[in-house]
């Protein structure tokens, strides 16, 4: 049944791929799209489905909105890329505080497990932290933007955002969103 998945959902890309022109196909909602469609093929999760509501709001300390898929629908499927997912205060989801959960997906030859290991790679402004007792191997990536955890168990890899507080109560968020993610995986 995986590989009839597979089938299809290379066949489908294939299609896009044929009908759409070179250039929207190098947009990268084309890539993640087509990411999205063979990860969603190998049996991986949907992102909203690992985190509820109600632990986001406790972790959080306040009133958390349902997950949702933000970015809109694939131009393959017509569904929302499932991957991504956001929990925000109600009627302030972009500025207060939220997080986001990113499952990783294959993009190109590039399979998650590369794209951490590549993510890994020292950049100049870029704090990156390792963390023990989180998946198989974790790290911080603190920049400018955001502090995010990224998580490795097996061959699934994920990235996990919350906004709105200090750096370091952040990370601490960060890493009991992630060991209750992990525990769905």
């Amino acid at each position: 049944m995986k590989r009839l998945s597979m089938v299809c959902a290379l066949s489908l890309l294939l299609m896009g791929m044929v009908a759409g022109s070179a250039a929207a196909l190098r947009s990268p909602a084309h890539i993640i799209s087509a990411g999205s469609l063979l990860w969603a093929a190998s049996g991986a999760s949907d992102a909203c489905s690992l985190l509820s509501q109600s632990r986001v709001s406790a972790v959080l300390g306040v009133s958390i909105g349902p997950g949702d898929y933000p970015g809109g629908s694939s131009p393959f499927t017509g569904q929302p890329n499932r991957l991504l997912c956001q929990w925000s205060q109600p009627g302030n989801s972009f500025g207060g505080k939220r997080v986001r959960l990113d499952l990783f997906g294959p993009i190109g030859k590039l399979t998650p497990v590369e794209r951490f290991n590549n993510a890994k790679t020292p950049v100049q402004g870029i704090v990156k932290t390792p963390i023990s007792g989180v998946g198989d191997d974790a790290y911080y990536i603190v920049s400018g933007l955001n502090t995010s955890l990224y998580v490795k168990k097996g061959g699934s890899v994920f990235d996990i955002v919350v906004f709105g507080f200090p750096e370091d109560q952040i990370k601490a968020m960060e890493k009991t969103l992630a060991q209750d993610v992990l525990a769905k995986l």
